[in-house]
């Protein structure tokens, strides 16, 4: 029996709430589907690809071609700059998503799996690049357009940050006693890198782990 006609590309099929969802990626649409067949586009969505699932506060979370978005006004849903596919949420509320490396009439390449914790919200406008891990548990980022190394705790609490006169790109922790931030870090203008070097700072919390 055919429940529902005129969907130009569906995808995402979800039971939630009583109805049926899914996503038709070519018109952009999040639709909602009464048990008589009576649809309601939720929400629309730019670029492709994009899929949904609900937090456990009923909230529904999208992946889009710029990160996860949350909620009817498509509001951020932790980092975003880069695109997903598909998503489930665990009852945690993490949001497990995924991209493949390769489109199908491409050559196969490995893809990624990645999970999104609203815990470890950085604030508007944080852009974590290259990272390293201290013997508190604590992450050091490097942060390319905001021209900083910044040290969070778990939970993404700001601990410290160490300023720059141009984008950093990846931090390290060295030296005998692993207290040395070293930080590579470049000029970035319009897409072109250039006149590189190496900055560092002395920290109180040595490294841990590897590299």
């Amino acid at each position: 029996m055919i429940f529902a006609t005129g969907i130009r590309m569906g995808e995402s099929p979800r039971w939630h709430d009583g109805r049926f969802w899914m996503c038709d990626w070519l018109a952009g649409e999040v639709l909602a589907f009464a048990p008589d067949g009576t649809r309601e586009v939720v929400a629309r969505v730019e670029g492709l690809p994009f899929s949904i699932d609900w937090l456990p506060d009923g909230r529904m979370v999208v992946t889009t071609n710029d990160g996860v978005r949350v909620g009817p006004e498509l509001a951020p849903h932790g980092p975003g700059g880069r695109p997903w596919n598909e998503i489930v949420v665990d009852p945690a509320g993490r949001a497990w998503v995924d991209m493949p490396g390769a489109m199908p009439w491409e050559e196969p390449k490995p893809g990624v799996v990645g999970v999104v914790d609203p815990g470890a919200d950085l604030g508007e406008g944080a852009a974590p690049d290259g990272i390293c891990l201290d013997a508190e548990g604590a992450v050091w980022y490097a942060d390319v357009p905001n021209q900083h190394c910044v040290r969070v705790a778990e939970g993404g609490k700001v601990l410290q940050t160490v300023p720059a006169d141009r984008g950093c790109f990846a931090c390290m922790l060295g030296d005998d006693d692993g207290r040395t931030l070293y930080v590579v870090a470049n000029r970035y203008d319009n897409g072109q890198v250039g006149d590189g070097i190496v900055l560092t700072e002395r920290v109180d919390v040595p490294h841990a782990g590897r590299p």
